[in-house]
């Protein structure tokens, strides 16, 4: 920008120079030019319209330059705030870690033989071991989300549409074992090609459809099918995963990624508050993403995209 405003000066520099020398020679010196009207009118008008367009062009170039410079700290802000986050879950693990295993070892040699307790000192034996198993399991995923914030990812070549089956099958063994038998339907498209393959860590990808899948489950109803649709959008491959349950409202959206998020629907469910949250790191470490979209009353869609490999 600089080095244009100082060509800008050159003509005039040179001008001025010339004035110079010719008043310094002490001759009467003049130059007469003879210009046709026409062109006498359009050369002051071209050259007044090249400056203004220098003058824009020079203004755009400052937007410009003030936009990129706000977009990268903008970045550089949302990457410390990650990393302050992501030392949050570390301090955290470190400090629960410790405790819960103790109060896990702990607990058979306070009550040896559980059996033997009156019915009340049962409930509440059954209670200690209950949520002292849900505090390992919380730490346990928490250590999990800082770790995958950072560390390499095992890339290879994964069939996301096999990934998806995998899921599906896993999740309607485990509902018919429980006595609740779930509907699920797959489309995954055939023609005129199949799904995409997908560069990735394939544990990962199916951790992050599985959750998708468990929360469509949990949060619906247990007559209602959950439906499971994979499309190729030039060069991304999505998931969707679509309920007909209780919904989300609309100001808890931006926030059911969070850590230990747990909305107004959600509090009567037993869960830990951290599947979408495992859902959101393993998406943007593979540079994609997921979203929401979701009626109260009418049920949930949660899209995952990913590259196309």
């Amino acid at each position: 920008m600089r080095a244009r405003l100082l060509l800008a000066f050159v003509p005039a520099v040179l001008g001025l120079l010339g004035a110079v020398v010719a008043l310094a020679s002490g001759r009467s010196l003049r130059v007469v030019v003879g210009t046709p009207l026409p062109v006498a009118l359009a050369v002051p008008g071209l050259l007044l319209t090249a400056v203004v367009l220098l003058a824009l062009a020079a203004a755009r170039d400052r937007r410009r330059a003030v936009a990129a410079a706000g977009e990268a700290a903008g970045r550089a802000g949302r990457e410390e705030e990650r990393a302050a986050h992501r030392r949050f879950l570390l301090r955290l693990d470190h400090e629960m870690k410790n405790p819960v295993t103790a109060l896990r070892a702990a607990l058979p040699g306070v009550v040896p033989d559980p059996s033997a307790l009156d019915p009340a000192a049962a409930r509440a034996h059954d209670t200690l071991q209950q949520q002292t198993a849900r505090l390992s399991t919380l730490v346990a995923e928490l250590r999990k989300i800082a770790e995958l914030e950072t560390r390499p990812l095992e890339r290879e070549d994964v069939d996301l549409a096999q990934v998806v089956e995998d899921a599906v099958a896993d999740l309607r063994d485990q509902a018919a074992a429980s006595g609740v038998p779930r509907a699920i339907t797959v489309q995954l498209p055939q023609a005129p090609w199949p799904l995409p393959h997908v560069r990735g860590d394939v544990d990962l990808l199916y951790l992050a459809v599985y959750n998708l899948l468990a929360n469509a489950l949990k949060f619906s109803p247990a007559g209602s099918t959950v439906e499971v649709r994979g499309r190729d959008d030039d060069g991304v491959v999505e998931v969707e995963v679509a309920d007909s349950g209780t919904g989300i409202p609309a100001h808890e959206l931006d926030s059911v990624f969070d850590e230990l998020a747990r909305g107004e629907q959600a509090r009567g469910t037993p869960g830990s508050g951290l599947g979408l949250a495992l859902v959101r790191v393993v998406a943007e470490r593979h540079g994609g993403a997921v979203d929401l979209r979701s009626r109260p009353g009418q049920g949930t869609s949660a899209r995952l995209r990913m590259p196309a490999g």
